[in-house]
């Protein structure tokens, strides 16, 4: 029993682990677009596909990271980082603009963030730690 207990604990602070990692990577990227955006001539018009690209890397790298210590269960980890960050995600940006939808760019970013989330998770469990 304390087994089980103490495997579930660990999966959960993986998890938060990649969350964390997650976030932190996407804050980076999005600054710096915001910079690039800011003093060049870049057009506005990458900016939806840029950040669903910044949001796929981000969940991918947090996954991997946070599964490579675990050894199991990656695909299933990878997918609550991948779902979590992007209710998180929604959750928040629905409180600061007063208003949520579902546009077809949402759905995109679900099945992207749940899908780099599962590849990430199978990613970091099959890295070797020698």
């Amino acid at each position: 029993m304390e087994n089980l207990e103490n495997s579930n604990n660990k999966s959960f602070m993986n998890i938060l682990k990649g969350l964390g990692i997650s976030f932190i990577i996407t804050f980076i990227f999005l600054l710096i677009l915001s910079i690039v955006l800011t003093y060049t001539n870049v057009s506005e018009n990458i900016i939806s596909p840029t950040i669903i690209i910044i949001t796929a890397l981000s969940i991918l790298i947090g996954s991997s990271i946070s599964n490579v210590k675990i050894k199991k269960n990656g695909l299933i980890n990878g997918a609550i980082i991948g779902g979590v960050y992007i209710i998180l995600l929604y959750l928040f940006s629905s409180i600061f603009s007063m208003q949520f939808s579902l546009t077809i760019q949402s759905v995109i970013m679900i099945i992207t963030g749940i899908a780099f989330g599962i590849l990430g998770g199978i990613i970091g469990v099959n890295i070797s730690t020698k």
